[in-house]
């Protein structure tokens, strides 16, 4: 089975149903004790600045909420594979767990963008996780896009390139799929998805999901 069959199976639409809350409620000085004690005081540092960014980004536009979210992650978290990195062949990390660990690959990136943007107040109707391959490194690789309304050209927050580009302009990415709370969409060229969801669900994203609520 080829990666992308792998990640069509193992990957999933988001649960309405099922998920955790990032928002100031969770930064509590309990919270940060269990970030000492898992990660070292070093990276107290890096949690009070998201702490701060989220809570920025409550206040602004959702196109400055998408540049701030994605220069946050792209500076903060550091590339590395699943293999190195945890061990495994194919890991979908947390939000914490990215972030405490300074490190993941490009689903990581694309996760904890979208956690921190959803915690910011941007509509998840918006956002959709895409599979695509990379045709410059001839690899898959996951993507974040906005949509601001069903029509627009989306907008890609991506690790490889770090300015936020209409889809238009990423001709060096070729769509496969994407995915969000409301359901999984092949994709198409022009438009990144179509318009009718597929329903389902999966081990890579209940796992990460159980992960979030249990505090990982």
């Amino acid at each position: 089975m080829d990666k992308y069959r792998h990640w069509l199976v193992m990957s999933v639409v988001f649960s309405a149903v099922c998920w955790a809350t990032i928002s100031d409620d969770l930064f509590t000085d309990d919270f940060f004790k269990q970030i000492q004690q898992r990660y070292g005081e070093d990276r107290l540092e890096d949690f009070s600045d998201w702490r701060d960014t989220i809570s920025e980004g409550s206040t602004l536009s959702d196109m400055d909420r998408l540049h701030l979210a994605n220069q946050f992650a792209n500076r903060r978290i550091r590339f590395v594979s699943d293999n190195d990195h945890w061990q495994k062949s194919d890991y979908w990390a947390t939000p914490l767990e990215s972030l405490g660990s300074k490190g993941g690959d490009c689903e990581d990136f694309a996760i904890f963008k979208y956690f921190t943007l959803k915690a910011m107040g941007v509509d998840e109707s918006k956002m959709r996780l895409m599979y695509v391959r990379a045709l410059l490194i001839n690899e898959p690789h996951m993507v974040l896009i906005y949509f601001e309304n069903p029509k627009a050209m989306p907008l890609v927050l991506d690790n490889l390139k770090t300015q936020i580009l209409p889809a238009s302009q990423r001709r060096d990415l070729k769509p496969v799929y994407s995915f969000n709370g409301q359901g999984l969409w092949l994709a198409k060229a022009q438009g990144l998805g179509s318009n009718k969801p597929t329903s389902g669900g999966t081990k890579n994203w209940t796992d990460l999901i159980n992960r979030i609520e249990n505090g990982e």
